[in-house]
């Protein structure tokens, strides 16, 4: 892992976990582009190194949203127990840490079944775009749609999380999905996007830190390039925490439509370079 690579892989993805434009599209992407400029690959490691880099930056996008949102965690921790404490079921943020709750086991019911037949389809960068393609119309049509005068539900928790659950294909966006879900179902921006990001916290670590972890020979760590993994991880939290920042800013004053319609380009640019120029 070359600091170059890590930095670049950081970038993309801190900004491209929170914001509507799928991550996994554009680390595709990005890889194939260097690829192509390059005729070297943007990372050159062996796997156990990629599945730990992988971790790291996850770890990085991960912290990004805990500190963001650390004191509405923490209010929600403590409503939660309070709750409890009562016995009073009807509490606000109760209702909402069983909805997380439901949500990740849903999301990851789903990814475990789905997902054995989607793992290849990231090594055909077509796909991708076909899928991140998909994802700009859902975002147009989700504020072609929009009320936003309504509260998160039990109903509408679960739809979120199917939606969440889907975004195991490579070039569906997990933010795009789930805050398109919200807006379907009434919840105005803000709130949607807080549930999907607040959802996302078990979801990115159950996800991309337990299961890997798994598959992790840690007697081999000491040989990967610890300081650019380090500088991914930097660059994915500082990134992704101004990203969610913003991002959050933006949807109080404008639609998710300027995302669709990137999506949308993007997948189209992407797919007729990789047709006529790259070839794996």
């Amino acid at each position: 892992m070359q600091i170059l690579g890590a930095a670049i892989t950081g970038f993309i993805q801190g900004l491209s976990e929170f914001l509507p434009i799928s991550s996994s599209a554009h680390i595709v992407f990005s890889n194939c582009l260097y690829n192509l400029i390059t005729h070297a690959n943007l990372s050159d490691i062996s796997k156990q190194e990629e599945i730990f880099f992988d971790i790291i930056v996850h770890l990085g996008t991960l912290f990004a949203v805990i500190i963001y949102f650390f004191k509405d965690l923490k209010n929600i921790l403590y409503d939660f127990l309070k709750a409890i404490q009562k016995k009073d079921p009807t509490d606000k943020n109760f209702k909402l840490v069983n909805y997380i709750i439901l949500a990740t086991f849903i999301t990851g019911l789903i990814g475990i079944i789905i997902k054995p037949y989607v793992e290849n389809l990231i090594e055909n960068p077509k796909y991708v775009c076909f899928f991140l393609f998909v994802t700009g119309v859902i975002l147009l049509l989700s504020e072609k749609f929009y009320k936003g005068d309504k509260e998160i539900s039990l109903k509408s928790a679960l739809l979120i999380a199917i939606a969440q659950g889907l975004a195991v294909f490579p070039g569906f966006s997990r933010s795009g999905l789930t805050i398109s879900m919200g807006l379907f179902l009434g919840l105005n921006r803000i709130e949607a996007a807080r549930f999907s990001f607040l959802m996302s916290i078990p979801v990115i670590f159950l996800a991309s830190m337990v299961y890997p972890i798994l598959e992790l020979d840690f007697s081999q760590i000491m040989n990967f390039n610890l300081k650019a993994i380090f500088i991914g991880f930097l660059v994915s939290f500082v990134v992704g925490y101004l990203c969610i920042k913003y991002f959050m800013k933006l949807l109080g004053l404008l639609s998710l439509r300027i995302f669709g319609y990137y999506c949308l380009f993007a997948s189209v640019l992407m797919f007729a370079l990789f047709q006529f120029f790259y070839h794996q």
